[in-house]
């Protein structure tokens, strides 16, 4: 996929422990063609850095930016009340949560006027393709990466071959995918999925 090599998105995060959720983001905006910076930024411990680092963004060309925290996850909605760009926040299962919840509610409970785009728990990589997404606009080559994207995530699932079962009278693979047989069990009035290694 063709590659802008300015710098247009921040991946950021509270603690180096995100890391691995927020690496999916990177991942995804590597694999569009997209160039980002990543660093971590925590409200809490580095208030200071955060403040510089949310007021100087755009002024850096910086137009998106991913922002990730778990716990009291106020990252994301700290980072957008300083800024005009768009923020996406990364609610992220810590291991010190409650069960993610507390992430989840403190990065979707903004106030009027401070939007964040809030994704899923630990979804960095929908952040990462909405944060291309948002980017595209203006750009044919960012856009014709998105379509190929999207292309090959249809490819995948359109690969999955599907087989009927008759009537109960035995037990067939309807699909295999990574290497495991998806096997269904026909029972009157229900259907029994089982899934059995291939290794």
């Amino acid at each position: 996929m063709n590659q802008n090599t300015s710098i247009k998105a921040a991946i950021i995060m509270g603690s180096k422990s995100d890391l691995p959720v927020m690496q999916d983001a990177a991942d995804v905006l590597t694999e569009l063609g997209v160039a980002f910076e990543i660093t971590v930024v925590s409200a809490h411990r580095t208030p200071e850095r955060m403040f510089s680092y949310a007021k100087s963004a755009a002024d850096r060309g910086l137009k998106v930016i991913i922002a990730g925290a778990g716990g009291a996850a106020h990252l994301p909605g700290m980072v957008a009340s300083l800024t005009h760009l768009p923020v996406i926040g990364v609610p992220i299962k810590s291991s010190n949560s409650i069960d993610g919840w507390d992430s989840v509610l403190s990065i979707l409970q903004m106030p009027n006027g401070i939007p964040v785009a809030t994704v899923a728990l630990n979804a960095a990589k929908n952040a990462g393709i909405l944060a291309a997404q948002i980017l595209s606009a203006g750009d044919e080559y960012l856009v014709k990466n998105l379509i190929q994207y999207k292309s090959n995530l249809a490819k995948k699932v359109a690969s999955v071959k599907v087989y009927q079962i008759p009537d109960g009278n035995g037990i067939k693979p309807i699909t295999t995918l990574n290497n495991k047989s998806i096997i269904s069990l026909s029972v009157p009035n229900h259907i029994l999925f089982v899934v059995i290694s291939l290794k």
